[in-house]
């Protein structure tokens, strides 16, 4: 079933965030005050709206209180995204992912009984130390608890193959959505683009059919 998601704050992490989750099949609705994210994420979502994410009336006539989850992003504004949390809560939401900025901010946030706090700057910290450790899996980021993305080192049998020859859409309902080699990446790359040794395969896909495809490398 289709799940419906709410992302309230368009900066660089929320919008990543709503083009992201829209990309894996899911309804988004894209809530920020600054017209211009708005018109910028309009046509990548299902729904933009020009909100300002403390009026409880507003976010309701939006359509917020019809999502499965919501992320705040709104990660400078302390007083924003603490207030917007309360909304959101008060609006019967009750998968709330917030992004905190500093651990203050986590604290005040965790108080409001949310699902998660998320710490963008420190996350990217771990993914690093992960890739220094890891081998086939070089990077992996939750999206969900059903979904993912993850850097996956192309295997030697990939060599010399298309996207297409690969089939990893008709064998695991994996999408790759590019293809990092040396120190270029190339994204939404064609279905006759041929994979190179040394290539970096970047997949999106519900996290039990990666798994099950990274079973099959080792």
């Amino acid at each position: 079933m289709k799940k419906q998601f709410g992302v309230i704050g368009l900066g660089r992490f929320g919008t990543s965030v709503a083009e992201t989750l829209e990309l894996l099949g899911n309804s988004v609705l894209a809530i920020d005050r600054d017209r211009n994210k708005v018109n910028a994420i309009k046509d990548k979502v299902t729904a933009a709206k020009q909100v300002d994410a403390i009026d409880a009336e507003a976010l309701r006539e939006a359509g917020i209180a019809n999502c499965d989850a919501v992320v705040i992003a709104i990660g400078e504004d302390i007083e924003s995204s603490v207030l917007a949390t309360l909304v959101v809560k008060e609006l019967g939401i009750q998968r709330v992912i917030v992004k905190a900025k500093n651990d203050l901010h986590g604290k005040v946030i965790e108080k409001l009984g949310v699902e998660r706090v998320i710490y963008p700057e420190r996350d990217m910290g771990a993914r690093i130390a992960n890739q220094l450790v890891s081998s086939d899996v070089l990077e992996f980021i939750e999206l969900s608890p059903d979904y993912s993305l993850e850097e996956v080192k192309a295997c030697e049998d990939m060599v010399g193959k298309s996207i297409k020859d690969i089939k990893l859409r008709e064998k695991y309902n994996i999408v790759i959505i590019a293809l990092r080699r040396k120190n270029n990446v190339h994204v939404l790359p064609s279905a006759d683009e041929k994979i190179t040794s040394g290539d970096i395969l970047i997949l999106i896909g519900a996290t039990k059919d990666i798994k099950a495809f990274g079973k099959c490398l080792t």
